[in-house]
């Protein structure tokens, strides 16, 4: 089966991108595909100016430091404490013997706890993460991206667990995110409100294609919500 056919698509510095379509249309290949999780069978990807498939050791280390995720599954650890997941953002930067000394004594905690109040929840830093609710997990990982400091940030559903106002709240802080490096933010997202509200251009997918290709500022509610297939 194939996930993605005759895609041929550019974003530059400083694009907000919405993906939308339905669930099974290419979203999260085209994610994974970015932040070089996923290996194309043809054709080629470049991201921040390299092919994922092609670098490797200290280069490919570098290239994943420049790329943050907010996957659709979260990718944390449940019975590490939040510090330690938040803190999974700066591994790609860090020694191994770094990394394995902070899960002892954890670093940078003032950072941590930082990137953690700007998701409100600076008192949770040394809380088990798998004690958390869905949406405080989600909000940890998007810590995680605050203290990466990402050029290119990818985001797969980042505010499907939150309510309306944390939500806004999410999609402003990776957008600020993005911008702060002179990046660009691509993200999945489900609702037509975060894309109207958040994003610069639209890329719709159907059937592991480009079906749209559009600024924001020329689509209406109503545009969105025929496309999703819902009233508007």
């Amino acid at each position: 089966m194939t996930a993605l056919a005759g895609v041929d698509l550019t974003v530059g510095p400083g694009e907000r991108v919405a993906l939308v379509g339905a669930s099974g249309s290419g979203k999260s290949t085209l994610i994974g595909l970015a932040n070089g999780q996923v290996t194309p069978t043809a054709g080629s990807v470049r991201v921040l100016g390299a092919d994922p498939a092609e670098v490797s050791g200290r280069a490919l280390r570098r290239l994943r430091s420049r790329v943050g995720t907010v996957h659709q599954h979260l990718e944390l650890v449940g019975q590490l404490r939040v510090v330690h997941n938040v803190n999974a953002g700066r591994l790609a930067g860090w020694s191994a013997g770094r990394a394995a000394w902070s899960l002892l004594r954890p670093q940078g905690v003032p950072e941590v706890v930082d990137a953690l109040a700007r998701v409100e929840l600076a008192d949770r830093a040394f809380e088990r993460t798998e004690r958390l609710s869905g949406g405080q997990r989600q909000r940890v990982a998007i810590a995680r991206l605050l203290v990466q400091r990402p050029e290119l940030v990818l985001a797969d559903e980042p505010a499907s667990a939150l309510d309306p106002v944390l939500a806004d709240r999410a999609l402003s802080l990776l957008a600020e995110l993005a911008r702060e490096r002179g990046g660009a933010l691509v993200a999945a997202l489900h609702d037509p409100g975060l894309v109207l509200r958040h994003c610069d251009r639209v890329v719709g997918l159907a059937g592991g294609r480009v079906v749209l290709d559009r600024p924001v500022a020329a689509l209406s509610p109503a545009d969105l919500a025929e496309f999703y297939g819902a009233p508007a």
